[in-house]
């Protein structure tokens, strides 16, 4: 099969290269899912993931790509709650070959079935953004109606989706990002938008969560903002510091079958749309990690099969 490969851990986007793989083996309770669209993050060429199995083995040549969306094509031993043939959307292991692929080998719990009214794309777009999204303003974040919350980078994948939820959630949205950002703020129902490199983010008032996918500055400027009893939760890094009366968290998705099958629901009924910025061919993926094509919203892998 053709996927995307990566071996030398310091050639960064230049070490990516279309390859020809085994097909991947399935394990037990394992899926073989024939991928039609792969998502992926563009900072996983620096995660210790990529490079080494669970028990801390080199595993390279890797795949990277851990959002996928596709047609069961296999079942290992052990194997239920999907068919073959079956449209299923959802998230790979960190430390297995990834969905850069036309075949990719994924636990079948990390996965969702897709409804039909939802194209491979959109679906692909929804793992990795959607379940972090979900987790940060709810699991972790405890977000309730008529709350404030400050979402960062809402123009990107995973800030889109969360100013989708906490607005269908009935919170005010304090939204942040660049300048030619602020109309899709609007758009998903901002109350409000800071551009952090003209306004103060200073001036946005108190709020019961602050959601970060920024870290650094954007971090510590924030700090201020969350209102006793509060709490900022990131994605980006391990907090350096504390809010003076309330609390810091840092998380690492989890994949969780329940929470895609509801977020494809929303999808399917018109409450949630990702947005996807742009659509690559396989052999344009390594191209797409170049921080020089990055575009707002999520970049997406078509893989086509018709050869």
């Amino acid at each position: 099969m053709r996927a995307i490969t990566v071996s030398d851990q310091t050639a960064g986007v230049g070490g990516l290269s279309l390859s020809e793989l085994e097909y991947p083996h399935a394990a037990e309770n394992d899926v073989i899912v024939e991928v039609h669209a792969a998502g992926f993050t563009p900072g996983e060429l620096g995660w210790p993931a990529t490079w080494t199995d669970r028990a801390g083995r080199d595993r390279t040549p890797s795949v990277p790509g851990h959002e996928v969306a596709g047609i069961v094509a296999e079942l290992g031993y052990g194997t239920t709650g999907l068919t073959v043939g079956q449209r299923v959307f959802g998230l790979t292991d960190w430390t297995r070959n990834g969905s850069l692929a036309e075949y990719v080998s994924v636990e079948a719990r990390n996965l969702a079935p897709l409804p039909a009214s939802i194209d491979f794309t959109t679906a692909a777009a929804l793992p990795i953004s959607g379940l972090t999204a979900w987790q940060g303003l709810f699991e972790h974040g405890r977000l309730q109606a008529g709350q404030t919350v400050l979402i960062h980078g809402v123009a990107g994948g995973v800030g889109s989706i969360a100013a989708q939820l906490a607005r269908d959630a009935g919170a005010r949205i304090i939204a942040t990002g660049r300048a030619a950002d602020r109309e899709t703020a609007r758009g998903l129902g901002a109350d409000r938008f800071i551009d952090l490199q003209s306004d103060r983010l200073e001036d946005a008032g108190q709020v019961d969560l602050v959601f970060d996918v920024i870290g650094g500055d954007v971090y510590d400027r924030s700090l201020p903002l969350v209102r006793a009893g509060g709490r900022i939760v990131t994605i980006a890094a391990p907090p350096p510091a504390q809010p003076v009366d309330g609390q810091a968290l840092f998380f690492v998705v989890e994949p969780d079958r329940a929470t895609l099958a509801e977020l494809a629901l929303r999808v399917a009924t018109g409450r949630l749309t990702p947005i996807v910025g742009a659509v690559r061919s396989l052999e344009e993926a390594p191209a797409a990690f170049s921080p020089a094509t990055r575009v707002p919203g999520k970049t997406i892998i078509a893989v086509d099969h018709s050869a």
